[in-house]
């Protein structure tokens, strides 16, 4: 009887797939005809637009928007085009389904006698919900590191733009467009800025909005100065260059807790592996002259 009922199942979540599939393909012809009307070339990644496809369904966008967190964490990451979006939204639907999918198959071939069918699959489809997000969160943080190491580098160039005498603006862009091998993460957070300025939008408010979105303190602190610079002109260098040196000071400090947790961590190793060794080198030949006399 459960064996039915566990075949009955995969019947249906394959029924369930394959209707997936048929109205996933429907959409990507439509797509494909859309863009034919428009003049545009057809995508040939079928695997891209299958999942383009998933995440525009209202499943894909429902499953996204319900979460303020998951936007926050997608613009952190850099992810605001749509396209992007759709492709997070397609793996945080078709992760848990095939996970259930996989432990359904496992438990089905392998643990025929387990008494409770449901809890493997449950977990699974919790696991495969849950872990889209958790590399989105561990994704955005790592992004903000990387910010927060390029904006030391970013000052000093900076600096030597504005007493070159350039403006704010255009040293903005000209170190969007020449410091993409040296800053790659920063140079592209600046290219949206300035594409927001080159559609109406104020500078400051765009550097505003940029550091409200990404939330890293070292280029909030930078955006208040430049704001400062636009307001004020030339005045605000000092500023500047204290910022630098705060800046720098915060990663020495950083640096020595790295250090000294790093000691203590090898001195633990150190207790475990070393200390036993030793005292077997040093201590072996006391015990096995002790253990002979009493022995003997």
């Amino acid at each position: 009887m459960k064996i039915a009922l566990l075949v009955s199942a995969l019947l249906f979540l394959g029924a369930t797939l394959l209707l997936l599939s048929a109205l996933l393909d429907q959409r990507r012809r439509t797509h494909q005809v859309a863009q034919r009307l428009d003049g545009k070339r057809a995508e040939k990644n079928r695997v891209g637009l299958l999942l383009q496809a998933l995440g525009n369904s209202s499943i894909g966008q429902r499953v996204v928007n319900l979460d303020n967190e998951t936007q926050t964490l997608l613009n952190r990451l850099g992810w605001r085009s749509a396209r992007r979006r759709s492709l997070f939204a397609a793996c945080q639907v078709g992760v848990p389904v095939l996970a259930l999918s996989i432990s359904l198959l496992i438990q089905s071939v392998f643990y025929l006698n387990v008494e409770n069918h449901w809890i493997a699959p449950l977990f699974a489809t919790a696991i495969g919900y849950l872990l889209p997000k958790r590399l989105l969160a561990a994704a955005a943080q790592r992004r903000q590191r990387q910010l927060a190491t390029e904006i030391s580098t970013f000052i000093p160039l900076l600096r030597i733009l504005f007493e070159s005498g350039m403006a704010v603006e255009q040293s903005l862009r000209v170190m969007s467009l020449e410091g993409k091998t040296l800053l790659p993460t920063l140079t592209q957070e600046l290219r949206l800025v300035l594409a927001r300025v080159d559609s109406g939008l104020e500078l400051g408010e765009a550097l505003n909005r940029a550091s409200h979105l990404l939330a890293v303190d070292e280029f909030t602190d930078t955006c208040v100065i430049l704001q400062q610079l636009l307001h004020q002109g030339g005045g605000a260098m000092k500023s500047l260059l204290a910022l630098k040196q705060l800046f720098d000071d915060r990663r020495l400090t950083r640096l020595q807790e790295y250090i000294s947790k790093m000691s203590a961590k090898m001195s633990v190793v150190m207790m475990l592996f070393l200390f036993p060794a030793l005292l077997i080198v040093l201590a072996g030949p006391g015990f096995t002259a002790l253990a002979r006399a009493i022995g003997s």
